[in-house]
């Protein structure tokens, strides 16, 4: 039995008459009848969830892909309405079409991940800019001008209009504005800074150094940073250059074994 349209109490004049049609699903059992009374009850209602995925076009999505998750909005509405708590299917179904649509665009077209509540901003800036450039003339409105019309803070105005650059992202290959010579945001991107691991490795063996005896120490500072040959050091300390040679081995060993058993 086809669900019949007609004129009622309902925001729009070509909502379907479905109060019957519920009543009837809710007291069938599950079965073949059940699940064909409640596909005509969503193709019924199909024009509104079409309606209100109209509402999200021109936001990146086409309007197909829109249709069908609002369809799956409605779809799960239907099979949550309870017709005996006495409220309108219209006033369930709207948003819960409406909030399939908004969490589609959250979850899979964002390419940053953005925290649900600087969407939240985001979406109440760019209504507040839309509004008040329909009256204000000549240049685009401030901060301060949106927060008053959004009923938020300055610092959440601002939060709100940096969300609206991250909908999208730039190709690292997109050329950098009023570049001409085809410089691309790669080309900016810095690299990992080899002297990163000798400042590591300095502050690693600072203390270690700073404990061995004072000739040993000083023999070191010759070798690696005075670079001095090891004959000239034997000379310097009247020694054999054999002896200088076992003095680095022995040093950088057992600094080097202190520092490995430190980071264990």
């Amino acid at each position: 039995m086809r669900t019949r349209t007609r004129a009622t109490n309902h925001p729009h004049d070509d909502a379907p008459d479905t109060t019957a049609a519920f009543q009837r699903l809710a007291a069938l059992p599950a079965g073949p009848e059940r699940d064909a009374l409640r596909d005509e009850i969503v193709e019924a209602w199909l024009p509104m969830a079409d309606r209100l995925a109209g509402r999200f076009r021109s936001r990146g999505e086409s309007l197909e892909d829109l249709r069908q998750v609002a369809a799956l909005g409605l779809v799960k509405a239907v099979d949550r309405y309870d017709p005996g708590l006495g409220n309108a299917f219209e006033s369930y179904a709207v948003p819960t079409v409406t909030g399939e649509i908004k969490r589609h665009f959250r979850d899979h077209m964002w390419t940053l991940h953005v925290p649900r509540r600087v969407q939240d901003l985001r979406n109440r800036v760019r209504v507040a800019d839309q509004d008040l450039s329909q009256t204000i003339s000549g240049r685009r409105p401030t901060v301060a001008e949106i927060a008053a019309h959004a009923d938020l803070s300055e610092e959440e105005v601002r939060t709100g209009q940096e969300a609206l650059e991250s909908f999208t992202a730039l190709s690292l290959d997109a050329e950098r504005p009023g570049s001409e010579d085809g410089y691309s945001l790669s080309d900016a991107l810095g690299g990992p800074d080899p002297a990163l691991d000798t400042v590591v490795d300095r502050e690693a063996v600072k203390e270690r150094l700073a404990a061995l005896p004072e000739r040993e120490r000083a023999i070191l500072y010759m070798r690696f940073f005075g670079d001095m040959t090891q004959s000239s050091i034997a000379e310097e300390f009247g020694i054999s250059q054999m002896h200088v040679s076992r003095l680095i081995s022995r040093c950088c060993g057992k600094v080097r074994e202190q520092v490995m058993r430190d980071a264990q």
